[in-house]
């Protein structure tokens, strides 16, 4: 899983902080993917937390893409 937050966008709520910080911190004031993010948002009981932070993102600055086995 690849997991992105378009700066370019991100006003910086902080809402995705708030509902996965496992995956997601604050770098210079704006949303980013904390390192080892895209490892913690395999975890199956983040999967909900995860969608849910990427609909209510009120900037729409974050993006998910499933990797498929033997892609990069």
């Amino acid at each position: 899983m690849r997991i992105s937050v378009d700066p370019e966008r991100c006003y910086g709520s902080g809402d995705c902080v708030y509902r996965v910080p496992a995956v997601f911190t604050v770098a210079d004031g704006f949303g980013a993917v904390r390192p080892g993010g895209e490892a913690a948002a395999d975890d199956p009981d983040l999967r909900d937390a995860l969608r849910e932070a990427v609909e209510g993102c009120p900037s729409q600055a974050i993006s998910v893409t499933e990797e498929r086995p033997g892609r990069p």
